[in-house]
């Protein structure tokens, strides 16, 4: 699989609007906090069910470019993984290019 700069990524967002934020995990067994990315849409839908997501916050899927969402994962000290719909890691992206 290749990603390049300019590839459409599929991330989780939380409060859609001017508050929002791109969701991210933290793996504590491994000390690692990452961004789960998905290739498509659907697989980010799906995969929504296996995240511990806050109950009482709104959650939606959003398309992001992967140059975009690398400078954010650097500024905001996070790994970006590329996951299938059950959330099984197919790639580790490097945050910044």
């Amino acid at each position: 699989m290749t990603i390049e700069a300019t590839t459409w990524l599929y991330v989780t967002i939380q409060q859609a609007g001017a508050d929002e934020q791109i969701v991210g995990q933290t793996d504590t067994e491994h000390d690692i906090s990452f961004i789960p990315a998905f290739l498509n849409k659907e697989d980010a839908q799906q995969a929504m069910f296996h995240l511990p997501l806050e109950k009482k916050k709104k959650y939606e899927v959003q398309a992001i470019i992967y140059e975009d969402l690398a400078r954010h994962a650097v500024e905001n000290g996070f790994l970006i993984f590329v996951l299938d719909e059950d959330g099984k890691v197919l790639e580790r992206l490097p945050a910044a290019r």
